[in-house]
């Protein structure tokens, strides 16, 4: 194992006996998270920040072995940025933004997954998970420094989970023997093999592709471009497909598709990977294998998100194939949209059935995740010959004709989520309006004076929601249903991505924005009445 790597070995989050373990009654805390990946550690840190209560409980006391999931996209970027780590990652992450495509020997298509400028984080970073969770562990200890109220206890085992109606019971083990806590709220980030979802018998349903992909991280110092470059039927692996990419540290991630009848321990000898590495990058290549796996296509999903008061989130709630990069980037997205609607909830402020529109707008996430990967899967692994004479027949029109690229599929790669027909928006009064902004999308980033605008939006501190102000007169602030809005005004003058990107044809446009900056309702001109009641509708109190 190589020296950089011994982050592997040492544990980040050692066990501790809690007070918890002593009190003569189970201690009471607002939010337990079970799991200590990057989707339980980005919900803790997004509720840490808000001053909810939060406890997480992971049976590790280490990162990650090996890279497992590497490609970040832009908007799990910018909710990171808004964690806390999102700087820190991409200083240390492999920038990319260019993907080829190649059938056989030939490139026959490229694509360009942030062709405009403007945005403050690029398309993708790669990064391996145990560096990515390294930074949020030690978000979680800056913020414990500065008093927040966040714990994170390793070797903490959950045994036991028991929904009481008003708060769930949960029954721990730990290396001095098990002890229990209670939590108004608990989020189950605990894998897609969920030993929570399991013992509370809840579904999840979906398929399985017979089909298996080899992964071999390697070490070695080569030539090539920080592009993802995929392959169709390569002479190094006939009838197949392969992946290479970059991540730090000259570390390339290699997926070979070997198929489904296949003998899992003769394909993981290093002997037998070696020759798979050398057909592909030549006999006199030098590298070191730091982590290999084998893994299936899944896409499966719960039918609803929360049940009670056990919340669902990452895997545990959704799975799909890693081409894309839909995993810890839809699981980020899940706890983005989740922390708000949990702390209003806690507040008082929102009724509890805010949460049912957690399940319908993720799920709504999950099913078009689901959605891409299955057709990524089906184009990669064409199951049957004609299928794959279709799919090599778009592949060889590529190359020199436009019309077939959109048909390309080497793994659609994460877009974030836009909330079209969510009981949380209010019907658009924009016309003329961009519809990359209309109500239920993600704000747009753009450069606005020294900084960017989702600098100013959705708050690290203080998430709240936002009024935006463009080319026309609106209040200084505005509060209603217990919750004070801030306005920013803003004019498009000497900003035309301002107006490509929020105005469109209109003159001038007030939006209502959510916590987790994404759009709830927007107009024309202020109307204190419509605002108001879009406001009411965002947090649950009305339909």
């Amino acid at each position: 194992m190589n020296t950089q790597n011994k982050i592997f070995e040492v544990p980040l989050y050692p066990y501790a006996r809690a007070a918890d373990q002593d009190a003569a009654r189970p201690a009471r805390h607002q939010v337990v998270v079970v799991g200590a990946g990057p989707v339980g550690l980005g919900a803790a840190i997004d509720l840490a920040q808000q001053g909810v209560e939060v406890v997480v409980l992971d049976d590790n006391d280490k990162v990650s072995f090996g890279s497992r999931a590497v490609c970040y996209a832009k908007r799990p970027l910018e909710i990171l940025d808004r964690l806390g780590c999102g700087v820190e990652m991409v200083e240390k992450g492999v920038e990319w933004n260019l993907g080829k495509v190649f059938f056989d020997q030939r490139q026959v298509y490229e694509f360009n997954l942030l062709p405009e400028d403007g945005h403050k984080f690029p398309a993708f970073i790669n990064l391996q998970q145990y560096y990515f969770e390294e930074y949020m562990v030690q978000r979680v200890e800056a913020l414990r420094a500065a008093g927040a109220p966040i714990a994170l206890r390793g070797k903490n085992k959950v045994q036991r989970v028991t929904d009481k109606g008003d708060h769930v019971e949960i029954e721990i083990g730990t290396p001095e023997g098990a002890y229990v806590i209670e939590a108004d709220w608990l989020i189950a980030c605990d894998g897609a093999g969920s030993p929570i979802r399991q013992a509370m018998g809840l579904d999840f349903v979906g398929e399985v592709f017979q089909d298996n992909f080899l992964i071999a991280d390697v070490v070695m110092d080569a030539e090539f471009p920080t592009e993802r470059w995929f392959w169709f039927d390569p002479p190094f692996n006939r009838g197949q497909s392969a992946l290479l990419h970059k991540q730090p540290d000259n570390v390339w991630r290699i997926d070979f598709q070997i198929g489904w009848d296949i003998d899992r321990e003769a394909e993981l000898k290093p002997e037998n990977i070696d020759k798979r590495l050398r057909a592909m990058l030549g006999e006199d290549i030098k590298y070191e294998l730091e982590w290999t796996s084998i893994y299936t296509f899944q896409c499966r999903r719960m039918e609803q998100f929360h049940k009670g008061r056990v919340i669902f989130a990452g895997d545990a709630a959704h799975q799909v194939s890693p081409f894309g990069a839909r995993g810890a980037n839809s699981g980020l997205q899940d706890t983005d949209n989740l922390g708000w609607k949990l702390k209003l909830i806690l507040d008082g402020t929102a009724p509890e059935s805010l949460l049912d529109s957690y399940d319908v707008e993720r799920i709504h996430g999950a099913k078009e995740n689901i959605l891409n990967s299955t057709r990524s899967t089906d184009f990669i692994t064409p199951k049957s010959e004609t299928s794959r004479t279709f799919r090599d027949a778009v592949l060889d029109l590529a190359e020199t004709h436009d019309f077939a690229r959109p048909f390309v599929n080497s793994g659609r790669l994460s877009v974030p989520c836009t909330y079209d027909g969510s009981p949380l928006n209010t019907a658009d009064a924009l016309p003329g309006g961009p519809a990359r902004s209309r109500p239920g999308s993600p704000c747009a980033d753009l450069p606005l004076g020294d900084g960017f605008l989702l600098d100013r939006l959705g708050a690290r501190a203080a998430p709240r929601f936002q009024i935006l102000a463009i080319d026309t007169d609106a209040p200084a602030a505005f509060a209603a249903h217990g919750l004070d809005c801030e306005v920013i005004a803003l004019s498009t003058r000497g900003n035309p991505l301002l107006k490509d990107r929020y105005l469109g044809d209109a003159a001038s446009a007030v939006y209502l924005l959510r916590p987790d900056q994404h759009v709830a309702a927007r107009w024309s001109a202020w109307d204190e009445t419509a605002v108001a009641a879009a406001l009411a509708r965002a947090i649950g109190k009305e339909n």
